[in-house]
């Protein structure tokens, strides 16, 4: 399982009986960093003059009871994130594994906590150990690539301090997977950066395509705000919203995607994973996505602030999207509603038929809705501003999809396509 920005997840069905997936922010958007293209830091201005920027015991107790009571299976999977929630301290996580324990009622429960890895120590990492916690760790590559963006609140370097969380999680033995930020600065060096997660020990690595909008003139003076709001499903996004500097371009995110995956097709499948390529996979196989942006439709992974307000996603926490909060409504009720239905159907209802005709639609389906903000080349609405990432990328894996298909089919391990382009390319 890898962590995310918002964790992969099977897509799950809203219908009674079935379960869902919150991602936790129970310190909010708090972080002891100032990431230059963190999108989550404006989101202090949901709650103006808000002071205690903690989930309190009771949100706690009534979300996990809420939480592990609307899952249908025997295992329930808690992330937690933020802002950065280790700022909380060990004692409130050491609350929650009393509150899971509660609650439990025969389940197994398991979590996952994604954070920047500054303020880690012996203490967090021996807890971590003790109750088998998923540690994701936010790194960007090497010191000159990840300090481009990722900087403290005095602009200064972070490099340093994350590498030494690391040297705990790596201490106390902790599972830790990496997630990477591709902006416009790393996307240009692919295999060095690829190349230094592995060094570090990473086997399960993550991408997140980093795409923000400037905010229109009149939303930054109405709201106080820097990044745009996702574009609403099927109407005309703000033209005036050009993409930030930090954001990946497109051909660029494209061409990063190929070149490690034609190194790793070749070195190492089976041995690192990728989940973008996992995922890509399971698409090529027919299973169906694992991963809500490649999914057909998606509202099955929601977020929750500190309050105890849900929101239809971790990307939609804006005032529109609020389903309400758990201290008057169940997560049940939430997740049912005809309100995050429509938003996760929207994700297909309103895909543009340029999309429905595209021949890799089946392994995209038209990636994340905030990322579609373009006109289609005929004009319709809702082109995704990585349409031509995807394209690029996912015509160049289809015969190595098809040939690893056929492996895992046979009942071989997909690992053999190495020995077989090796053989290939021998006869060259």
């Amino acid at each position: 399982m890898v962590i995310l920005e918002s964790m992969p997840i099977k897509s799950v069905s809203m219908e009674p009986g079935h379960g869902f997936h919150v991602l936790t922010k129970p310190i909010g958007p708090i972080c002891n960093l100032d990431c230059k293209y963190c999108f989550y830091l404006e989101k202090e201005k949901l709650y103006p003059g808000e002071r205690k920027w903690a989930m309190s015991d009771d949100v706690l107790e009534a979300y996990i009871l809420q939480y592990i009571a609307g899952q249908a299976g025997p295992e329930v999977y808690f992330a937690w994130q933020g802002g950065e929630p280790t700022l909380l301290g060990v004692g409130f996580f050491q609350r929650a594994i009393e509150l899971q324990r509660k609650y439990a009622g025969g389940k197994h429960i398991f979590n996952a906590l994604q954070t920047n890895g500054t303020l880690l120590d012996d203490d967090w990492c021996a807890f971590f150990s003790e109750h088998a916690f998923l540690v994701g760790l936010s790194i960007d590559g090497p010191a000159e690539l990840h300090d481009a963006y990722r900087v403290d609140k005095h602009g200064g370097k972070t490099f340093e301090a994350v590498m030494r969380g690391l040297g705990f999680l790596q201490k106390h033995g902790v599972d830790f997977n990496t997630l990477t930020v591709v902006n416009r600065v790393n996307a240009e060096q692919p295999l060095e950066l690829y190349r230094f997660l592995k060094e570090i020990g990473s086997a399960y690595l993550q991408f997140i395509p980093l795409v923000e909008r400037v905010a229109p003139a009149a939303e930054m003076n109405a709201r106080g705000v820097q990044l745009a709001e996702p574009p609403v499903a099927g109407e005309k996004a703000a033209e005036d919203s050009a993409v930030t500097d930090w954001s990946v371009k497109a051909d660029q995110y494209g061409r990063f995607l190929c070149a490690i995956f034609d190194h790793w097709v070749r070195h190492d499948v089976g041995q690192v994973f990728v989940q973008l390529f996992d995922v890509a996979l399971e698409n090529w196989m027919g299973l169906g996505s694992s991963l809500c942006v490649f999914a057909e439709t998606c509202g099955a992974a929601m977020a929750i602030e500190h309050n105890g307000d849900l929101y239809s996603c971790d990307h939609y926490v804006y005032p529109q999207y609020k389903l309400g909060n758990v201290m008057n409504l169940s997560l049940g009720e939430m997740a049912r509603s005809a309100a995050q239905a429509k938003f996760g159907n929207d994700k297909l209802n309103t895909l543009p038929e340029y999309c429905r005709q595209c021949e890799v639609r089946f392994a995209c389906n038209g990636e994340c809705p905030k990322h579609r903000f373009l006109r289609t080349p005929d004009g319709e609405e809702g082109l995704n501003y990585l349409c031509a990432a995807y394209k690029h990328f996912f015509r160049h894996v289809d015969p190595y999809m098809r040939t690893m298909g056929e492996l895992l089919r046979a009942g071989n391990a997909a690992a053999e396509i190495m020995a077989i382009l090796r053989a290939e390319e021998r006869e060259l």
